[in-house]
């Protein structure tokens, strides 16, 4: 159990961190591409995990993968086969299992995820510059961690 310092710190921390990722949400808006979707964070999840993946996915598969309730997941699906005029997604019934929707990328969907992808990249990058070569060097060493404690949680 941390001390009352320790979580007055701890909570610090994690307010700074918060307003980051607002920075970087901020940031992203600001430098939108002319004519490329707008996307949400839950949609670019969905897109990620569709482009990562090595095999069909459904709509359930997607779902637990981000930790959305199946209503939120629902609208995600929507959004993203309607999002532009060619949809990002693919939707088909499972040959398998009639209750389950397969999902696939579309071309649409590959340049969609791949343009925003590489816009927060773009960002992230451009804001790293203004950081020393070694504090880059320990912040993608906490990093690391981080990631480590979440991918275990």
């Amino acid at each position: 159990m941390p001390t009352l310092q320790q979580a007055e710190q701890l909570k610090r921390f994690a307010e700074e961190i918060f307003e980051v990722s607002k920075d970087f949400w901020a940031a992203q808006s600001r430098s939108k591409n002319r004519g490329q979707a707008e996307i949400t964070e839950t949609e670019f999840l969905a897109l990620d995990i569709l482009a990562w993946s090595d095999k069909q996915l459904t709509v359930g598969d997607i779902q637990k993968q981000i930790g959305v309730q199946p209503a939120q997941m629902s609208r995600v699906i929507r959004a993203l086969e309607n999002k532009t005029d060619a949809p990002l997604i693919a939707c088909r019934i499972n040959a398998d299992d009639k209750r389950k929707v397969d999902v696939e990328l579309t071309p649409a969907g590959k340049k969609a995820h791949g343009g925003y992808r590489e816009m927060k990249l773009g960002n992230i990058g451009k804001m790293l510059l203004g950081l020393p070569e070694k504090d880059r060097a320990e912040l993608m060493r906490i990093l690391r961690q981080i990631r480590e404690i979440m991918r275990k949680s």
